[in-house]
């Protein structure tokens, strides 16, 4: 079968099925169609009845891994080497056990004790070897193709391995040879679908999406009752609008549900843990109002898994706007679920529920490390500057600080400009509506220190945030911050020089990024609120030189505010002064 990242990251759960096993190679062909409900039925048969065959272990086993039970696998794993001593394949298991709990020392021993002193045409713990290493949370392709290339040494005629070649050199991003590798696999078998599936999303790394959905509904039209053209379809459609126009968005992503629901017929699994899978996806997909109704329907099914507090979780959060709830649901999740089986979208929203509660420590540490775990494909901190920008219009700005502290504190970032720039906004209208003279407030008598104490922190956070934005290089950056950072970074100095209060004492904090504002609005004079920097500028600049009595200077300055506004009454009132 195909690599999908999606199984990988959200661990699909199946099913306990009922259907009598004819022998393995039946069971195997339900596994590779993804009927899993209907494989665990069978070998849970076959070990019973044929105790001794170590292959049926390994393959029940591999059940219990798609779904997630990875506790389970190993005892499966473990009565295979009990029951079948010279059956190497459950020491394999074993390993991917290990790989999957992110011991890769331990799973590396196992797997070369059971690729160790292999009979001659002996290939089977090679290739699943390999295909362990494909499939892993963390996957290492380079391993995979090493012991994959050895399997079809041994036997070249097995096109499985040729397909799962295929899907290795995919993951390396070597479209060339994947697609070889395919072409082999269907040499050998022309039956196969798997093979044709690869080829086809092949292309979807360079996200030519057209060119998938195209080949896959062609696959669907050829095999209409083959259920993992489907998912792929699913997956396929959900990528594509991603890159859609807004207004297409939703089209296209009802349509990945719609083909997950076809994959889900097909397979005729009806289970609870068919309908945790098919959670799984709308998880993946950001479905919301569908998952809200499949959680609902989860949380009430008996032995249901402890992942439908993700469930839970991410409904309350996006939603109800229950923060508190959502924070309590996936607290109960990282309690309940071994931490190998969580996934960076649970830190994610762990992080904005505590963050929308106001525990922002503990909502930023969440945070960082859903940045840290995140997949490839995944853009998480687009999620959390959405999320940040969202509260900052909201007017809740120290949450919105909080979230975008993540990207600002990352210069690879593609937010990394707008998050520090809207940190400088939000620190300094702190700042300034602490050191603002209230209406009715009594005279300050010691000079505005107090206030400036309290004030400062945030004053200072909004100048290095504004600093950096200050710095960007990226043209697009620079026409769309430098020209506003600078005026707030000039009004922050203002207010840490503590003019409004003390001016005699001022060290012109301000003077040099109003300065190069009004040297920058020269040179760019169609920016917007262009008259109101300059004339802001010319005015804190002509004051400043007032009071350290360069009288010249500053009628010279207020002079220039003049031509902008000649009836700007600040700069009349100092101007006939002078």
């Amino acid at each position: 079968m195909t690599s999908n990242k999606l199984f990988l990251s959200l661990l699909l759960a199946g099913a306990i099925g009922s259907a009598s096993a004819q022998n393995l190679k039946e069971a195997k062909a339900a596994m590779q169609a993804e009927q899993y409900d209907k494989a665990k039925g069978m070998l849970q048969q076959l070990v019973v009845k044929k105790a001794k065959d170590g292959q049926n272990y390994f393959y029940l086993g591999q059940i219990h891994l798609i779904n997630d039970k990875i506790d389970s696998a190993a005892i499966v794993f473990n009565e295979g080497v009990t029951n079948a001593p010279n059956e190497k394949l459950n020491v394999v298991g074993l390993g991917i056990v290990d790989l999957y709990k992110g011991n890769e020392a331990a799973a590396q021993t196992k797997f070369t004790t059971a690729t160790s002193n292999l009979g001659k045409k002996d290939y089977l713990p090679l290739f699943y070897v390999g295909r362990a290493y494909i499939d892993a949370p963390k996957p290492d392709f380079t391993k995979a193709i090493e012991y994959l290339t050895q399997a079809k040494a041994k036997n070249a005629k097995d096109a499985e391995v040729s397909v799962a070649l295929g899907d290795a050199y995919s993951g390396l991003r070597e479209s060339n040879q994947a697609y070889l590798s395919y072409s082999d696999a269907l040499d050998i078998d022309g039956t196969l679908i798997d093979p044709k599936i690869g080829q086809a999303i092949i292309s979807r790394r360079a996200q030519a999406y057209d060119i998938v959905l195209e080949q896959l509904a062609t696959l669907g039209t050829e095999n209409p009752n083959y259920a993992p053209i489907y998912r792929e379809l699913a997956e396929t459609y959900y990528l594509s609008s991603l890159k859609a126009p807004e207004e297409d968005y939703r089209e296209i992503n009802q349509k990945a549900v719609e083909n997950y629901k076809k994959y889900l017929s097909l397979t005729g699994d009806n289970s609870v843990e068919a309908k945790t899978r098919y959670a799984d996806f709308l998880v993946y997909s950001g479905n919301y109002d569908e998952l809200k109704t499949v959680s609902q329907e989860l949380a009430n099914a008996p032995g249901v898994d402890a992942k439908v507090f993700r469930y839970l979780g991410y409904i309350a959060y996006n939603q109800d706007k229950d923060y508190a709830k959502s924070a309590e649901y996936l607290k109960q999740l990282f309690e309940k679920v071994q931490p190998e089986r969580l996934i960076p979208r649970d830190y994610l929203y762990a992080g904005l529920a505590n963050i929308g509660i106001g525990n922002n420590e503990e909502g930023t540490r969440l945070l960082k490390e859903a940045i840290a775990k995140q997949a490839e494909e995944d853009d998480l901190l687009a999620e959390i500057s959405e999320t940040a920008f969202a509260k900052y219009t909201d007017g809740d700005v120290p949450a919105a600080i909080g979230l975008f502290a993540i990207p600002a504190s990352m210069p690879e970032s593609d937010y990394y400009y707008d998050a520090n720039y809207y940190i400088g906004l939000g620190e300094y209208g702190i700042g300034s509506k602490i050191l603002a003279v209230k209406e009715g407030e009594p005279e300050v008598e010691d000079g505005g220190l107090a206030k400036l104490a309290e004030a400062k922190p945030h004053l200072e956070k909004a100048v290095a945030a504004l600093g950096a934005v200050t710095k960007a290089t990226k043209q697009e950056d620079v026409d769309k911050y430098y020209i506003p950072a600078l005026y707030y970074k000039g009004l922050a100095e203002l207010g840490l020089d503590n003019v409004m209060y003390n001016p005699e004492e001022a060290k012109g904090l301000f003077v040099d990024s109003f300065t190069k504002l009004i040297e920058a609005v020269k040179a760019k004079p169609d920016v917007t609120n262009a008259n109101e920097y300059l004339i802001d500028a010319n005015n804190y600049l002509a004051f400043y030189a007032y009071y350290q009595g360069d009288n010249a200077k500053a009628k010279a300055l207020f002079g220039e505010t003049l031509k902008v506004n000649p009836e700007d009454e600040f700069a009349l009132q100092f101007y006939d002064q002078l």
